[in-house]
């Protein structure tokens, strides 16, 4: 493994489960389409273990028995019904917000790479209040691929000015980590998200820490 970077420029971030918990909002919309197609509600848990993967990962909880094609036209209103409710339950998880103003402090820039749609990341981030401090953002379809490919993580560096070597990727699945090493960052693994049923000490990254502060003790220590 790496040695934890000193001369650090930038920190990205995965978005769900990582900076966000925005598991209760994913699940409430989810909530009011089976509701709409009279099928039992799957319980939050199952759907919650899921959410790094996506839309079609959350509905296949509700639908687990129709086809692929038949779950991709369900995705719209999904997505519709989530970004109507989109913010009002999610927060940052406990320790964000110190870390971002500890990363701000010493004029490190830090971004976003998710693989949620664009027109949902953008308003997402308006919500939070984070448009005028995040220095990049890339969502799922800002390129033609999407994490684990490292193309979207290089392309955050670009937007921010940043060189890859002097930075951290920091994310709750093993995408996060395979996108981040692939592009040459020190990957950061986080206990505290939805971790799609994996365990963050298999997937082979730099560093594993169990909360925000574990990551603000270290940049204070290399400042």
């Amino acid at each position: 493994m790496k040695p934890f970077p000193q001369d650090i420029q930038g920190v990205l971030f995965d978005l769900d489960g990582t900076l966000l918990d925005s598991a209760a909002d994913l699940f409430a919309a989810l909530k009011i389409q089976c509701e709409e197609a009279g099928v039992p509600v799957p319980p939050f848990h199952m759907v919650r273990e899921v959410v790094s993967r996506g839309s079609r990962a959350i509905l296949r909880c509700a639908f687990p028995g129709i086809s692929d094609d038949d779950l991709m036209q369900r995705v719209p209103r999904y997505l519709e019904l989530y970004q109507a409710v989109m913010a009002q339950r999610t927060h940052p998880f406990d320790g964000i917000d110190e870390l971002l103003e500890v990363l701000e402090a010493q004029g490190i820039a830090w971004g976003i790479v998710t693989n949620k749609p664009g027109f949902l990341t953008d308003d997402l981030v308006v919500r939070i209040g984070w448009s005028e401090r995040v220095a990049a953002v890339v969502s799922g379809d800002t390129l033609p691929v999407k994490k684990p490919d490292p193309a979207p993580v290089l392309l955050a560096c670009e937007q921010a000015g940043l060189d890859p070597a002097r930075c951290l990727f920091v994310g709750d699945d093993r995408r996060d980590v395979l996108a981040g090493a692939a592009a040459g960052l020190y990957t950061v693994a986080v206990r505290w998200g939805y971790l799609d049923g994996g365990d963050p000490e298999e997937w082979q990254a730099d560093l594993v820490i169990g909360h925000p502060s574990d990551l603000t003790l270290r940049l204070k220590v290399a400042a």
